[in-house]
């Protein structure tokens, strides 16, 4: 049996509890938007209920210690997602809150993709196309290692687009690393709205790469909890979690953007956004 958190009292959370800190990071998501006035704000959003379960519930991961030998690896593939990681650190404690407010300012920690330079950060964000290879570059050593740790890729729909993806995801199949699981964020948006290139169906594309392949509501934290659940079991092929996510989940006024890959002041009035939020758990 692999052990799913690190020896920390009060993990794994139950769904309930996982509910209510998806709640908090959508909070703390919104304090880092509001501060800066602008920001990846839809993605992170959409990928919250994701990031409760995986630090809350799933990883091993010792938030007094990122560096952890023994630490489950994540690897947020998007760096622009960052804001999601960063309320993630920040609620398990390996960021300090009040450090919240420096979201994407000039010399902050908290840079708008991720830097890993940053306590709890596996890798440098920025161009995608380049987490799954690292994933399966550290999964690889892991084994060399004789490490039972695993290792969690985020990705998006969109970069699916690039090529150097499937490549990882032919090699990952081809050494058999059921200790790697890779969870698409499909939200159904690039840069400037919609998908460019239809990249359906996700879900046969990465079953024909010889992955395990399970398709979830990734907005719903019981079935990305079972689904991680089933990773675990898996043998012999890695492991992907097909997320269909809704950008700016938990906050209507960002659910309605047609355009939810950046938002700034001109499209949001933060006031509004942060009571919808809390309206949506009363």
């Amino acid at each position: 049996m692999i052990e799913t958190h690190p020896p920390h009292p009060t993990l794994p959370l139950d769904i309930p509890q996982l509910r209510r800190i998806a709640q908090k990071l959508r909070r703390h998501m919104l304090t880092m938007a509001a501060g800066k006035g602008q920001g990846y704000i839809g993605q992170g959003l959409g990928v919250a209920d994701i990031m409760a379960a995986l630090y809350f519930h799933e990883m091993k991961y010792d938030p007094h210690n990122p560096a952890w030998e023994d630490r489950d690896r994540f690897i947020l593939s998007t760096g622009h997602y960052s804001i999601a990681l960063w309320a993630a650190l920040v609620e398990i404690g390996v960021l300090p809150e009040d450090e919240l407010t420096q979201y994407g300012a000039d010399g902050s920690r908290l840079e708008m993709s991720t830097l890993d330079a940053t306590p709890g950060v596996e890798m440098t964000g920025g161009s995608l196309g380049h987490g799954l290879g690292q994933g399966v570059g550290m999964a690889l050593g892991l084994r060399l290692a004789k490490k039972i740790s695993r290792v969690f890729v985020e990705l998006s729909d969109g970069e699916l687009q690039e090529g150097s993806t499937w490549e990882a995801a032919m090699a990952a199949a081809h050494f058999k690393l059921d200790h790697l699981v890779a969870i698409i964020d499909c939200n159904g948006i690039q840069a400037d709205g919609p998908m460019v290139l239809n990249m359906e169906p996700i879900a046969e594309k990465w079953r024909a790469f010889g992955w395990r392949t399970n398709e979830i509501d990734g907005n719903d934290i019981t079935q990305i909890v079972g689904a991680l659940h089933a990773a675990r079991s898996a043998t012999g092929q890695p492991n992907a979690i097909v997320a269909r996510t809704v950008p700016g989940k938990g906050v209507p006024c960002i659910e309605r953007c047609e355009k939810a890959h950046f938002l700034n002041l001109t499209h949001i009035d933060w006031n509004v956004a942060q009571r919808e939020l809390e309206a949506q758990h009363e």
